[in-house]
């Protein structure tokens, strides 16, 4: 079999693509290979986290892999069948867990039994969703569409330290529902989780404070961890309506005030609110694939950002799918039918 040939500079040129790219591969059996892995970014090609779900695709799918190392440009990827097992892989710094468990969980809803995935590395960090986002906004979905799905965070992980811990069981999926989110519903319920790690719980405080005056009255949460889970805060925005649960976030750094902090949550969380969408940026990217296996479903969300874009175009190499992308002065639709 020919492998398929990959531009990982192509689009918004990230670590997307790879992770779309394996997770197809193992569930299509197509073999690919792919040049310039993030060539545009300020550190190209294999960071941790990349080679993480590399060798998590390649223990799930007993894989042939080249190129598999830290900083290189190319990997050549020839899957074999998946396997359901109790698999247990560390990134080795504050990676992205949500990342990695995002590349290997659809390849196990193909698997031939029960799956456990436990990954260690950053669960908090601004290049990747939370794994709250995880566990409120993308899990449910799922589970309306037909996986089985439970996700845990063990311990917090945050930049630069790492060092937290998901958990993920999931099982084979056997009839897939189609997804169809064009509206979301009324707003039930707006709040703001604010999280401390070797960090005065002030902080927390301040930007939860500071979210309510531009917000309008949010139910607050403080998660105050053990000071050995970190240091690091985060503020998060959970806006609940019928359809769907979005989470933005944002996270503290040295020299940065709590209250800036808040601002940068409050405004994606503003954009996404005021565009009447029913999925922010960074589910609709999430849902791509999952909808892609179902074989038809839909959404709205507020803009079709470049790495949307590049995702679609990925999927659509290995699927006999395509997706239809429409957009309008205030919202896009993403479809497949």
């Amino acid at each position: 079999m020919e492998y398929l040939e990959l531009d990982g500079s192509r689009g918004e040129g990230g670590g997307q693509i790879l992770r779309t790219a394996l997770s197809l591969s193992m569930i299509t059996g197509t073999p690919f290979v792919i040049e310039r892995i993030r060539a545009g970014r300020k550190k190209p090609g294999l960071l941790r986290q990349h080679l993480t779900a590399i060798q998590a695709a390649q223990a799930v799918c007993g894989a042939a892999v080249e190129g598999a190392a830290l900083g290189s440009p190319s990997v050549r990827f020839k899957p074999g069948p998946i396997r359901a097992g109790d698999y247990r892989h560390a990134i080795g710094s504050a990676g992205s867990c949500t990342l990695v468990l995002q590349t290997v969980l659809p390849a196990l809803w193909f698997a031939d039994g029960p799956s456990t995935l436990r990954i260690t590395g950053g669960t908090h960090n601004p290049s990747a969703p939370p794994a709250d986002f995880l566990i409120r906004s993308w899990q449910p979905l799922l589970r309306r569409m037909g996986v089985t799905l439970a996700i845990e965070l063990l311990r917090h992980g945050f930049y630069p330290a790492g060092g937290g811990e998901l958990l993920a069981r999931t099982e084979p999926v056997h009839d897939w529902q189609p997804l169809r989110l064009e509206a979301r519903g009324e707003l039930c319920r707006q709040s703001a989780i604010g999280i401390v790690a070797g960090v005065p719980a002030e902080v927390a405080k301040r930007e939860m404070q500071r979210a309510a005056s531009q917000l309008g009255p949010l139910d607050e949460a403080l998660r105050v961890l053990p000071s050995n889970e970190g240091p690091g805060n985060a503020l998060l925005i959970v806006l609940e309506y019928p359809e769907v649960v979005e989470v933005l976030s944002a996270y503290g750094e040295r020299g940065l005030p709590a209250e800036a902090v808040a601002d940068r949550a409050v405004s994606e969380a503003r954009r996404y609110r005021d565009s009447g969408a029913a999925v922010g940026e960074h589910l609709a990217d999430q849902l791509l694939l999952p909808m892609a296996l179902a074989g038809q479903g839909s959404f709205t969300t507020p803009a079709l950002s470049s790495h949307l874009k590049t995702n679609c175009e990925i999927i659509e190499k290995f699927l006999p799918v395509s997706f239809i992308c429409e957009e309008s002065s205030r919202q896009a639709r993403v479809s497949l039918e």
